[in-house]
């Protein structure tokens, strides 16, 4: 890989900035001073420090973040604020995605990553990856209805849901749920809730697979994923 495109990936700057740094000395690689700014390197082999400090490569970037509300889950939006907007620039630059959506007005757990890979076998329907949600219902929540999820419930275009898990956490003029399912279906939790004649009037994504959403951070914050939840994740998706 060239060196200034390693180092414009990695948020060291621009091509141009770049090539300023090459050009001051400023670039060490296996105890040589680079200023050719076309120069190969090996970004797994070779000692590269940037003014004395070591410069450490990766290839992808695993985030997860507290999605907020009125935030969209995508790249590039022209009305809207999206998830990549939130990030800090040396996290930008690695031209993340969101794996999978949450609708604009739900919060919660949004991996985003610029691992193509792990992304396609996390979102295959092949995968049946559970995905938990919290909710808050307007309506009693009864057991029927936990019945009629788990036998599947018919959407309002006529599609059958999969069986889904339903825990009834408290009942009354307005219920507090727990649900767990295996597909993504556009606004699929509104609409299963919609098709047993109730509405979903806030909506939290918990867990999706083995990650589970770290409740300590903010609405709007993120984090790298851990060693132990990566090595879950890329565990689990190869089941």
């Amino acid at each position: 890989m060239r060196i200034d495109k390693m180092l414009a990936n990695l948020g060291y700057g621009s091509r141009k900035d770049v090539k300023k740094l090459l050009k001051d000395g400023a670039v060490v690689v296996n105890d040589k001073v680079i200023k050719d700014s076309k120069q190969h390197v090996d970004p797994d082999n070779d000692v590269i420090t940037l003014n004395g400090e070591i410069v450490e490569y990766k290839e992808f970037v695993y985030l997860m973040m507290n999605k907020p509300p009125g935030v969209i889950s995508a790249t590039e939006d022209n009305h809207d604020e999206t998830v990549i907007d939130l990030l800090e620039y040396e996290d930008q630059v690695f031209e993340p995605f969101p794996v999978g959506r949450l609708d604009k007005d739900t919060e919660g757990l949004l991996l985003i990553t610029n691992d193509g890979q792990l992304s396609h076998r996390l979102l295959s329907p092949k995968k049946h990856v559970p995905k938990t949600y919290f909710a808050v219902i307007e309506g009693i929540v009864t057991s029927d209805d936990g019945e009629a999820f788990q036998k599947g419930v018919t959407l309002d275009d006529g599609y059958l849901t999969k069986p889904a898990h339903l825990t009834i956490l408290k009942s009354g003029l307005t219920s507090d749920i727990e649900l767990t399912i295996t597909e993504g279906k556009f606004h699929q939790v509104k609409r299963m809730f919609e098709a047993v004649g109730k509405r979903v009037i806030y909506l939290k994504r918990l867990s999706m697979g083995p990650l589970k959403l770290d409740e300590t951070l903010e609405l709007g914050e993120y984090r790298e994923l851990t060693d132990e939840e990566l090595e879950e994740l890329i565990r689990y998706e190869v089941k």
